[in-house]
């Protein structure tokens, strides 16, 4: 595997800060560092969305997190959550999956609960992103495919491997779930992305975004490789 550039990771990355104990400042620096080395998005909580969208006039993007960490929450609140934060700015939306009711065997109704976010996301104008957040590290191969499933069939953009409190992302799981999506469904690969070696095996394995907070270590490990 040739050595991942900054120019392949910048434009790969969701700066990501899910600290519920981030101060304004902390969403402030993480604005200014994603507009610096051009990421795709920031990722943020809904509270922080009108801050971050006018911190960030002309891009990257803005991404909400909707029903995160468990997914647990009602679909009314999802929905009502990702209105909110689109209403405040942002054009992305990352909602986590209903999990822990998939394993559990309610698989129909887990996948009512996302098709009607994706649907009500997209019905806005302009249509905003939807990343669904299956958290792939808690699920069997069986209850994997099935989660594949139903982002597929919610017409959602992206599957997203892990919300990052239940388990890191892996490149197995990374490149299962790619395989199993159809080509307009894209890969996030997000939690325990810490190293230039680990952003590079993602991408290599099939996603095409990295949901990071160490992204300006993997960089500046790039730097430092690329001089020694």
């Amino acid at each position: 595997m040739p050595p991942l550039s900054i120019e392949t990771f910048a434009p790969a990355v969701d700066h990501t800060l899910l600290d519920p104990a981030a101060t304004a400042a902390r969403i402030d620096a993480l604005c200014d560092e994603a507009q610096e080395y051009g990421f795709a998005a920031v990722c943020v909580y809904p509270w922080w969305v009108a801050r971050a969208a006018a911190r960030l006039p002309d891009g990257p993007a803005v991404c909400a997190v909707a029903g995160f960490p468990h997914g647990l929450e009602t679909t009314e609140a999802k929905v009502a959550s990702a209105r909110r934060s689109l209403a405040d700015g942002a054009c992305e939306v990352d909602v986590v999956m209903a999990w822990g009711a998939l394993a559990d065997g309610f698989v129909a109704a887990a996948g009512r609960d996302i098709a009607e976010v994706v649907e009500a996301v997209h019905a806005e104008s302009p249509p905003a992103l939807v990343k669904v957040i299956v958290e792939s590290a808690q699920l069997t191969d069986a209850q994997l495919s099935q989660a594949c499933r139903l982002v597929a069939e919610s017409g959602a953009d992206f599957a997203k491997t892990s919300t990052g409190v239940a388990g890191p992302a892996t490149v197995a799981a990374v490149a299962r779930m790619r395989g199993l999506l159809p080509p307009r469904v894209a890969v996030k690969a997000s939690a325990g992305i810490r190293s230039p070696g680990d952003a590079a095996a993602m991408l290599e394995a099939g996603a095409t975004r990295l949901g990071t907070s160490s992204a300006l270590a993997i960089i500046g490990n790039m730097a430092a490789d690329a001089v020694a």
